[in-house]
């Protein structure tokens, strides 16, 4: 054989060495392996074994713990429904005894009903018997009153009537005139108040519209000008013054307020002379605030001059000239005190000259008739009482003085110039229109007068008259009765009354029409 077989023959011998080899080896790496997986699975369940062991324990541990628990609160729970048997137990007891208490009560009570029923008869039989008694010695005394009076029962009694009605009449004489003392009282009382109301009524409309004056601006860069730095400006301003003055958000504005109508003017010409200058400062506002003050005096003056004049009086103090034109800056209900003034001057020299008496005398009273006004703000007291302490200081005539002081009854009028005063000042006052008031609230009152009347039934038309002071109410005659109109209209101003705010009083007046047509063919 050659050496190359033998090689290979070698060769596959040693492959097949090698090949028996590996699988032993594979062989042995397996069953190695295979030991260890089951070593380590032995492990495993080993360890899952004491697991579930610990787990069981635990469960164990906390199922205890949990009985436990559920059997102490169920003793809490039965100790606290053993408490509360026995407290109902106690309780019921105690009802028990209550009402076996009650019913020994009821027992003792039913027996001492019993023996009172048995009194009560025996009185009731006794009282018959006494009755019986007593009217035959009624029957018996008045057999004898009428022997000894001579008069039978049936005049006794005209008798006594008569005297109770005598009695009555006297009382009820006494009674009514308490009524009327009580009544007089009352109704002072409650003028009073009715006059307080109206005041009270008309004072908010009357601050907001006649204690302010509106200055208006160039623009809105002046407010600040006129506040000045720190505020030195306005105050400087308020201080020479003697007003309020008010800087808000109304547009190129600025709000005066005051209840000094004089005051308020000089400090309106002021502002209004300051914002033309342009000069705002404390030295300038003085200065101006002074140069104002002169011109409104004079204007004051003039006014009084102007309006002696035009009445056609003279030899009035210049006092009182002043005080007169003061009155340009007064209103009354809306009212300005100089024209009114002037009105009742020339119906006082109207009416004198209609009487026969002194016109001058008559004009120059109804002129002062309101010169208290102007300084009734300063001065306390009634403004008639004042206008003539006023008169009197500065020589007027006792007439003109008492004049003055009656126009309101401050004093009783005891001459007819007094009475001349009161009437004219009456008529300037009660004239339509004279104390005007704002369109809008004029109109919505007298739209709100035609509701109130047309809102009953029965009523065809209703009309506000006399400048809403008065309210003609038609009623149709087939669905009011005369009786029924008095009723209507007390309700209709019980409503006005309830529903509305206005000054003074308004009548109403239902009226009544029944028509009877035919026709003649």
């Amino acid at each position: 054989m050659s050496i190359e077989i033998v090689f290979i023959i070698l060769l596959a011998l040693a492959l097949a060495a090698g090949t028996f080899l590996g699988m032993l080896l594979r062989r042995k790496l397996a069953e190695t392996r295979l030991a260890d997986a089951e070593k380590m699975a032995g492990l495993t369940v080993e360890e899952a074994r004491k697991e579930a062991d610990t787990i069981r324990k635990e469960a164990i541990i906390e199922a205890k713990d949990a009985v436990l628990e559920a059997k102490a609160e169920w003793e809490r729970e039965s100790r606290e429904l053993r408490r509360e048997i026995q407290s109902q137990e106690k309780r019921l007891l105690q009802k028990e005894e209550n009402l076996d208490r009650k019913a020994a009560q009821v027992d003792t009570k039913e027996e001492e009903v019993g023996r009172l029923e048995k009194q009560l008869q025996q009185k009731d039989e006794q009282l018959r018997s006494r009755e019986k008694e007593i009217e035959e010695l009624i029957a018996q005394q008045s057999f004898r009153l009428e022997q000894i009076s001579g008069m039978t029962s049936e005049q006794a009694k005209d008798h006594l009537l008569e005297l109770m009605l005598s009695e009555a009449r006297h009382d009820a004489a006494k009674w009514i005139k308490q009524i009327e003392e009580e009544a007089r009282e009352s109704a002072d009382k409650k003028s009073k108040e009715i006059i307080a109301l109206a005041i009270q009524r008309y004072a908010g409309d009357y601050v907001a519209e006649k204690t302010v004056s509106v200055v208006p601006l160039p623009s809105d860069e002046m407010k600040g000008r006129i506040i000045g730095r720190e505020g030195r400006n306005i105050r400087a301003i308020e201080a020479a013054t003697g007003i309020d003055l008010i800087i808000d958000d109304t547009p190129e504005a600025v709000i005066i307020s005051g209840f000094n109508p004089v005051r308020r003017e000089v400090a309106r010409i002021a502002l209004e002379r300051l914002i033309v200058d342009g000069r705002i400062h404390p030295a300038r506002i003085e200065e101006v605030v002074k140069k104002a003050e002169e011109d409104v005096d004079r204007s004051i003056r003039e006014a009084g001059e102007q309006a002696t004049f035009d009445v056609g009086v003279h030899g009035i103090h210049p006092e009182i000239i002043k005080l007169i034109g003061r009155l340009k800056y007064r209103t009354s209900y809306g009212q300005n005190v100089l024209q009114h003034s002037l009105e009742v001057a020339f119906l006082c020299g109207i009416m004198a000259a209609e009487l026969g008496l002194n016109v001058k005398q008559a004009k120059r009273a109804g002129l002062l008739h309101d010169i208290g006004k102007a300084v009734d703000h300063e001065v306390e007291g009634s403004h008639a009482v004042i206008g003539a302490d006023l008169a009197r200081k500065y020589g007027e005539s006792p007439k003109i003085v008492h004049a003055l002081a009656a126009h309101h009854e401050d004093e009783k009028p005891e001459s007819i110039l007094a009475v001349l005063v009161q009437a004219a000042d009456a008529l300037s006052g009660a004239r339509p229109g004279a104390r005007r008031e704002m369109l809008e609230t004029y109109v919505k009152r007298l739209a709100d007068l035609e509701r109130i009347g047309t809102s009953f039934t029965g009523v065809s038309s209703c009309f506000a008259i006399q400048a809403g002071r008065e309210v003609r109410v038609m009623v149709a005659s087939e669905d009011v009765s005369d009786a029924q109109s008095f009723v209507l209209a007390r309700e209709i101003a019980k409503k006005i009354e309830d529903e509305m705010t206005y000054p003074g009083q308004i009548k109403v007046n239902v009226i009544r029409e029944t028509r009877a047509i035919e026709y003649a063919r």
